[in-house]
C-alpha cells in the first residue's frame, strides 16, 4: 500500500503493510473562486458593518491614526498571497479608503517563537505587500519597552500587549483556524494570546493546571481553560475586524471568516470541527503519522503527538516522522533546557517536578508538558522519532527512540530528507517482526494521513 504525504512544501511517498488502516479527516471542498469569496467576505462579513464602513468611520473619528494588521509567523500556513491571500485585499481596502502606506504596519504574532527575517517574510507575503511601501515587523515578547501593561486576567495573568497593536486607530487580525492542542482551535484572539503579549503573560496561559486540563485538548472550547485565558486577555484590547480562514489537507482555502472577534471566529470553530474530526477505531499496536507543515522543530511536533494518543493504550507504538528545517530543528533554548527533564521520567513524576514549589517556570516547559501527555499512555520506548536535521548529540534530550537507529549506519545523521521513507519501512518491518515474535496476532496498524491535522473524536 503507497501513499504520500507532504511535510512542508516537500512531498513524500511510503509503502504500509496491507491492511494498514487509513485515517483520514472527512474535511471540505475549496473555494471554487477565492478572490469573489474574499470580496463578499469583506462587504458582508459575521456580526460587523462591512470592512470598508468600518475603515471610513474609524478615519473620519482620526485621520492621522494608524493601522495594525497582525499575521501569524511561519509555523502556520495562511495564505498571505496569490488569489488566496488574505493580506492584501485589507490593505488595498485601508488604501482607498485614504489612508497612507506609512499608516499601515503589518505585525507578526510571533508569541515567543523565534522573530522572522525579513527573507523569510518575504517568501510568506504578496510581493505587492512590499512593492506598496508596508511596513512589516515582529512582536517580540522580550522587548518590555514595546509592551502595555492593561491589567490583570480573571485568572491572575499580568497582561502586556504589543504597544504597535495597542495604540493603533484601527486594529485587525487575520489567522488560521484548525484544531489546537491546548486552545480548542487557533485563530482569533489567540493573535492577540498568547501571539502578541509578553513573556510574562505567557507563564499563566501555558501554566501547568491549565495544560493538565483534560479540555485543554483540540476542538474543545467550553470549559478549556486556554480558550478561556486567551479570550479574556485578547478582549481587553480587542479588534475592530477578524479576517480568518479554514484550509484542507491540501492547503487549500475552505473558507473565509471576517467580521466580529468572537462571532466569525465561532463560525470558523463550526466549520473546523465538522471537517477534521476522525472516528476512533483504536487502540492501534502500531500508529504511523507525520508531523506535517507545521513539524518545522521538535517543539511543534508535539501536536502530532498529542493527536494521536486516542488511538493508543499502553501496549502500543506511535511512529513520527519529520522534516525539521527550522535553523535550530530541536527548539529553542529554553525548550531544550526543559527536555531532559522529561526524559526517562513517567508523565506524572515530571508535572509533579514542574508543580513544586522548587522549580522555577521555564519559558517553553508548556510544549515539554504536553509531550509528556503521551507518556501517560505509552511508555517512552514506544515512541519512535525521526527527523534528519536533528544531530546525534541532540537526540540525547529526546524522549523516545531515535529513529536514526532504524537506519544503516552510514545513512544516520545525514541532514538529508530523502531518508524518511527508508525511516518508515525499516522502523515498521522492525516493530511488526519485534511484535509477532512477542506472539501478537493480528497486528493492527493505523496510517494518521493528515498528521496533526486530523482529530479523532
Amino acid at each position: 500500500m503507497t501513499t504520500s504525504f507532504e511535510l512542508g512544501d516537500k512531498k513524500f511517498s511510503i509503502e504500509l503493510p496491507e491492511g494498514t488502516d487509513y485515517l483520514r479527516m472527512k474535511g471540505a471542498d475549496k473555494v471554487a473562486d477565492p478572490v469573489g469569496a474574499i470580496r463578499d467576505c469583506l462587504e458582508n462579513p459575521i456580526g460587523t458593518e462591512s470592512f470598508s464602513k468600518i475603515v471610513r468611520k474609524k478615519i473620519d473619528e482620526n485621520p492621522a491614526g494608524d493601522a495594525v494588521i497582525v499575521i501569524s509567523d511561519n509555523t502556520r500556513p495562511v495564505p498571505l498571497k496569490g488569489e488566496q491571500g488574505i493580506l492584501l485585499p485589507l490593505i488595498r481596502i485601508l488604501l482607498d479608503e485614504g489612508l497612507s502606506a506609512d499608516q499601515i504596519t503589518v505585525l507578526c504574532a510571533n508569541g515567543t517563537h523565534v522573530p522572522l527575517e525579513d527573507s523569510v517574510f518575504k517568501e510568506m507575503i504578496d510581493p505587492a505587500v512590499f512593492e506598496l511601501g508596508i511596513r512589516v515587523v515582529n512582536h517580540d515578547c522580550l522587548d518590555v519597552d514595546n509592551l502595555k501593561f492593561l491589567g490583570y486576567s480573571k485568572s491572575g495573568t499580568k497582561i502586556e500587549i504589543n504597544k504597535l497593536y495597542v495604540n493603533a486607530h484601527i486594529k485587525i487580525l487575520t489567522g488560521l483556524v484548525e484544531s489546537h492542542f491546548m486552545a480548542g482551535v487557533s485563530g482569533g484572539r489567540k493573535s492577540i494570546c498568547p501571539g502578541l503579549i509578553g513573556e510574562d503573560s505567557t507563564f499563566v496561559f501555558h501554566g501547568v493546571p491549565n495544560l493538565d486540563s483534560v479540555y485543554s485538548h483540540d476542538l474543545i472550547l467550553e470549559n478549556n481553560p486556554c480558550h478561556e485565558e486567551a479570550l479574556d486577555v485578547a478582549s481587553t484590547v480587542g479588534a475592530d475586524f477578524i479576517f480568518n480562514v479554514t484550509l484542507d489537507h491540501d492547503y487549500n482555502v475552505t473558507g473565509f471568516y471576517a467580521g466580529d472577534m468572537i462571532k466569525a471566529h465561532l463560525a470558523a470553530y463550526e466549520k473546523v470541527k465538522d471537517s477534521v474530526g476522525i472516528r476512533n477505531t483504536g487502540p492501534y499496536d502500531i500508529v504511523v503519522t507525520h508531523a506535517g507543515y507545521v513539524g518545522k522543530n521538535h517543539y511543534q511536533a508535539a501536536k502530532t503527538g498529542t493527536a494521536s494518543i486516542p488511538l493508543l493504550d499502553e501496549n502500543s507504538y506511535l511512529i513520527i516522522g519529520a522534516d525539521c528545517n527550522d535553523p535550530d530543528p530541536v527548539g529553542k533554548d529554553t525548550y531544550r533546557k526543559v527536555l531532559p527533564y522529561l526524559k526517562g521520567k513517567s508523565s506524572e513524576e515530571f508535572i509533579e517536578l514542574l508543580s513544586s514549589p522548587e522549580w522555577t517556570f521555564v519559558p517553553d516547559q508548556w510544549q515539554v508538558q504536553m509531550w509528556s501527555k503521551l507518556f501517560k499512555v505509552i511508555p517512552q520506548d514506544h515512541f519512535i522519532y525521526y527527523a534528519p536535521q536533528i544531530s546525534e548529540e541532540d537526540f540525547e534530550i529526546l524522549s523516545g527512540q531515535n529513529g536514526n537507529d532504524y537506519l544503516p549506519e552510514k545513512d544516520r545523521y545525514k541532514k538529508s530528507d530523502s531518508n524518511i521513507p527508508l525511516f518508515y519501512h525499516n522502523c515498521l518491518d522492525s516493530l511488526i517482526s519485534k511484535l509477532k515474535a512477542e506472539g501478537r496476532k493480528n497486528i493492527r496498524i493505523a496510517w494518521m494521513s493528515d498528521g496533526p491535522y486530523g482529530i479523532v473524536v
